[in-house]
């Protein structure tokens, strides 16, 4: 189990140990644990002697984005971009938050990009209480997401600029992909907005108005994000379904191609396998013109049933 602990009083900002910011009376106290073990639990219980309610809510394996009043504080939990490896189907990585006045304990369990640039903020002593950390939190978690979401847009329009240039599969790879991106992000932004909206309207005096305002514009951009990603998704379903589409359709152009150059060829495999026989009696063996003959007369045929397809428009897309 790892973390860091900020003290801000008056300004003024310290970094003392885990264990001697326990019980510190300041404007703002920020313990963060970075675990995935069961000592966390057993820290949390015994040093910290937070409830069994939070030490749950905090180190629990599943999470999704959600805001539940607690006494006179709340659980939060928010999701975002993870420079680590992680799973299609869960693309975000979590921080779990119990806030109350003046206190804030936080667990991650994967690294969260969000976190660096709010631990610079702090440091600097520009966030002063938890209402400001909770605020930066959910403003750079949702600013590091939106041009994300906008590339998902961006590579989407290029695979439907690109459609009629016959590259089917790759296309299709891509536009999965994208689909992909998009539906497992979408799962996230949406409780998210749904969690923000909820704690920018959580009675509680360590919630300034300042901060319930800048809650609210993290939570428009998540719903904003999640809409995006909606539609990013719809059309990535009706790309795909016209990628599939476009390849059904050049299988049968091709298709129809070789089956007229089979009915071609046909009669005149029939009539050279027939004169082919290496039987007695086959008509003007013997004759000198014979072989310009025949090899002119599947000529002619040839054309005659080359027009005919022409003439019924089989070539035709």
């Amino acid at each position: 189990m790892s973390g860091f602990a900020y003290v801000v009083q008056g300004g003024q900002v310290e970094s003392p140990t885990l264990k001697q910011a326990l019980g510190v009376r300041a404007d703002l106290v920020w313990i963060h644990l970075t675990t995935n073990d069961e000592r966390a639990k057993a820290w949390l219980g015994g040093e910290a002697q937070l409830s069994p309610y939070v030490i749950e809510a905090l180190t629990a394996a599943e999470t999704r984005p959600r805001c539940d009043s607690v006494g006179a504080g709340a659980v939060i939990n928010l999701r975002g971009l993870s420079s680590e490896a992680l799973a299609a189907s869960d693309p975000l990585a979590s921080i779990r938050i119990y806030a109350l006045g003046g206190c804030v304990f936080s667990v991650t369990r994967k690294t969260l990009n969000a976190l660096h640039p709010v631990r610079e903020l702090v440091a600097a002593g520009k966030i002063l209480d938890p209402g400001d950390l909770i605020a930066a939190l959910a403003q750079a978690i949702t600013e590091e997401l939106d041009p994300v979401v906008a590339d998902l847009g961006d590579s989407l329009d290029d695979c439907e600029e690109q459609i009629a240039t016959g590259h089917a599969f790759d296309l299709r790879r891509m536009v999965n992909r994208t689909r992909s991106q998009a539906i497992g992000f979408r799962r996230f932004l949406n409780p998210q907005r749904a969690a923000l909206e909820k704690l920018a309207a959580i009675p509680g005096d360590w919630l300034g108005d300042d901060d319930r305002l800048h809650l609210a514009a993290a939570a428009d951009r998540a719903a904003r994000m999640a809409e995006e990603l909606e539609s990013i998704r719809e059309r990535a379903a009706l790309t795909h379904e016209t990628l599939t589409d476009l390849r059904a359709e050049q299988i049968d152009q091709r298709s129809l191609i070789i089956a007229v150059v089979a009915m071609v060829f046909l009669p005149l495999t029939f009539i050279t396998g027939l004169l082919g026989m290496n039987v007695a009696g086959i008509p003007f063996a013997h004759e000198p013109w014979a072989f310009w003959g025949v090899f002119w007369l599947c000529v002619a045929m040839a054309v005659v049933i080359a027009a005919y397809f022409i003439r019924r428009h089989w070539f035709e897309r």
